[in-house]
Order: structure tokens, then sequence, then C-alpha cells
């Protein structure tokens, strides 16, 4: 397997079968892909980051997904970080986004709206149409958490009298529970 484009975003997806994974089949019969695939992409994925030759930091994510749509900065705090965002195509609308510190190392990598936030209503809280800011600019009071396992959020919010909790994998929305 080339690890390009494609594999990225079927390592994604294996992370995201974790909380939607009817989501991910229909990703993949989409796709064209197996779950061998998927497998496969993400084992390649992971084996990457620990390789001593591979390139580290960003330079792993350009090796797979070539040229950035984006590249600028961002303070966050007293420090400033490098801002680097790449358009996929399963995700139109949307890209995901690398926040680097002046080190070179990744501090957050997820899926953002590059136009900004949505407001949505709560029926518009599409899986994998939404990010976490999506949830914040529409729900006054919503609270973002630290998700159950890596590169996992969530974020509480107040709809009708009942609190929810959207749970998201790379920044990306997967599903919407009663808390």
């Amino acid at each position: 397997m080339v690890f390009g484009v494609r594999a990225f975003e079927l390592a994604l997806m294996h992370r995201m079968r974790d909380l939607n994974p009817a989501r991910v089949e229909d990703a993949l019969a989409d796709m064209g892909a197996t779950r061998a695939e998927l497998r496969e992409a993400h084992t390649l994925w992971t084996r990457t980051a620990y390789a001593g030759r591979s390139p580290k930091g960003a330079g792993r994510f350009r090796t797979a997904l070539g040229r950035p749509a984006f590249e600028g900065e961002r303070p966050i705090g007293s420090l400033t970080c490098d801002v680097v965002r790449w358009a996929l195509p399963y995700w139109p609308g949307l890209e995901f986004e690398l926040l680097v510190g002046p080190g070179g190392e990744i501090w957050n990598q997820w899926f953002v709206r590059p136009c900004g936030d949505r407001t949505l209503s709560f029926a518009g809280l599409v899986p994998w149409e939404c990010v976490v800011a999506d949830v914040g600019a529409s729900f006054p009071g919503a609270v973002q958490e630290e998700g159950a396992a890596p590169h996992h959020w969530a974020v509480s919010f107040p709809h009708s009298g009942t609190t929810y909790r959207a749970r998201f994998v790379y920044g990306l929305l997967q599903r919407v529970d009663p808390r």
C-alpha cells in the first residue's frame, strides 16, 4: 500500500470506528475499500510514527498528504504556533488541521471548518458533518471535555432541558447521546 491521502483517510476512520462503526462501514463501501485495507492503513500510519528514519511532526503529514491547503500562524497564550491544514476528499468543506508548537511538536490534530464555525440546530448535528467549534457556536453553555481515548473529544451542551454529550474523533462529530 502506498501511503497517501486515501490511506490517511482510512487511518483516521480506524479510530472513528470506536464510536461510529456503522458510518465507517458506509464509508468503506463508498470508497470501495475493505476492512483489511482500513487495518493496513492504520498499521502503516502507526508504524511511521515510530520509525527512526520517518519524518517527524508535520513532515510526516506532508509526506502522506502533499502540499497543505493552508499554512499560517496562530497565537495561543504567549506562544505562537504554526497552523497547517489539508483538504481531504472524503470530508468536503472541512480541513484536517495541525497545530505545531515552536519546537516542531504537534499540539493538536483535528478537523476544522476553514471558513469559520457554522451555527446548527439540534437536528443539524449530523455525524461526519460537524466539528467541535460548530457545537460550541450553536449551543450556549457548551463545555469541551476530554474524550475516553486518544484523539477523542466530547462537548456537553444543554438543549430543551436536557444535557447532551457530543462525541468527536479527530474533532469530527461521531454521535450525540443524552448525558
